[in-house]
């Protein structure tokens, strides 16, 4: 296995973590409510190991696109369809995704513009 190879890999496997650690807690959100902050720190890290080894150039659009409206669905509150705690819940997984995935949007911003300023 070449270093490529794997550091796609711990990107993915960095992703895919970061998407059930934001589903479980978003889930048990009143449960866990005081190790809010940690799992929001966790997310944060993951979401900067994928948009350093998960992104490549070619998908940066898409991904930032995706990003936008996952971010953007993250400040909505999804207390109005709060039906039997669906809505809750909901609100809870969507926040964790946007926090997992903003990071990682602004390291993915961050290489493209450094790459449209230096030419290549």
């Amino acid at each position: 296995m070449n270093i490529k190879m794997e550091t796609e890999k711990m990107g993915e496997y960095a992703f895919l973590a970061g998407i059930a650690i934001a589903v479980l807690t978003g889930l048990a959100s009143g449960a866990i409510a005081a190790y809010a902050t940690w799992t929001s720190l966790l997310l944060a890290l993951l979401g900067i190991v994928v948009g350093l080894l998960n992104i490549s150039e070619k998908e940066t659009t898409a991904f930032l696109v995706a990003a936008i409206a996952l971010v953007t669905a993250g400040t909505a509150s999804f207390a109005a369809i709060d039906m039997y705690g669906v809505g809750a819940i909901l609100d809870g997984v969507v926040k964790n995704i946007a926090v997992l995935v903003s990071p990682a949007a602004v390291i993915v911003a961050v290489k493209a513009i450094y790459s449209l300023a230096s030419g290549r």
